[in-house]
């Protein structure tokens, strides 16, 4: 399906009221966002007006100041107005309760100035938390109770969380973050009261980027090499020179993670690339094990494959 039958039979579907939002998922180093943004391009050639506006459905590139290692490629946008992306200080732990929230803000402001909404992101929880109508708890983040966990192997985390509530799916487990943040959840929701949040789902229509493992492979070392040489060290030292703590950078994972271990010490440069490397090859696979549960939980994801 070329970009104008998808422009075209979306702007149909949003006019006639049988879709309200267009995701375009995918794996990282899938091409999602030019895709995306193309489509939102198409759009506004066929209505002759500027008629969309893309949601952001990263669950990193919300942090200012966090552009090349989590791709933010704003270049990529061009005319095409965008949200989601830089809305909170590198630091913090933006959480998603409070992404459903500004999301929900975001799209509700999109819809009522006339415009065509379109979301685009590679973080599954996320894309659901916005389309799915998720109820969800308003939890905050307890530091001690994080350092006492991180200290228990991932089976005994497993176990925990299982006394404390039924398992239905491997969702809350399938990273030892997560694992953490579901046992976090619970601990508090056994002994307070918690607001959960309220929103109606939406007739989301879903198009996935589909890329084999080979070349989603070879797409992501190619980027990984440019990020390198475009400043992706500098920008991490730079972080740390403004004072965010490197067990805070390491929390964000993967680019962030590996280096600022190379830049305290903890490994060399090499060993660096190469455990950063496998690190963003293992999470394109987790993304994709997502991508593929959603569609197990009845979701429809038109698979596409971009144009070489």
């Amino acid at each position: 399906m070329s970009i104008n039958e998808i422009a075209s039979s979306y702007l149909h579907q949003f006019n006639d009221g049988e879709h309200d939002l267009l995701a375009v998922i995918g794996p990282t180093a899938s091409g999602k966002t030019g895709f995306a943004v193309s489509i939102a391009r198409e759009i506004d050639s066929l209505t002759g007006r500027q008629a969309t506006e893309i949601l952001s459905a990263d669950s990193r590139q919300v942090y200012r100041g966090m552009d090349i290692g989590t791709g933010k490629d704003l270049h990529e946008y061009g005319k095409i107005p965008y949200c989601l992306i830089d809305i909170v200080e590198a630091g913090t732990k933006y959480n998603i309760f409070e992404y459903q929230r500004d999301f929900e803000k975001e799209y509700a402001r999109i819809c009522r100035s006339g415009k065509i909404p379109i979301l685009c992101g590679g973080s599954g929880l996320y894309v659901e938390a916005a389309t799915c109508g998720y109820s969800l708890p308003e939890v905050p983040a307890d530091p001690l109770l994080r350092a006492e966990l991180e200290k228990k192997d991932t089976e005994t985390l497993i176990a925990m969380l299982a006394s404390l509530k039924p398992l239905h799916n491997s969702t809350d487990y399938d990273t030892r973050k997560r694992l953490i943040r579901a046992i976090e959840i619970a601990v508090y929701e056994a002994g307070h009261p918690v607001e959960r949040s309220h929103y109606l789902p939406k007739k989301c229509r879903y198009l996935g980027i589909a890329v084999s493992r080979e070349e989603r492979n070879r797409h992501i070392d190619k980027r990984l090499d440019t990020r390198l040489s475009e400043g992706m060290v500098e920008e991490v030292r730079k972080l740390l020179e403004n004072g965010i703590a490197p067990e805070d950078l390491i929390y964000y994972g993967l680019e962030y993670k590996f280096v600022t271990l190379y830049l305290t010490g903890k490994m060399d440069y090499d060993e660096m690339k190469e455990k950063l490397a496998i690190a963003i090859h293992q999470f394109a696979k987790r993304q994709m094990t997502w991508f593929r549960g959603m569609q197990r939980r009845g979701i429809n994801i038109e698979w596409i494959e971009l144009e070489k």
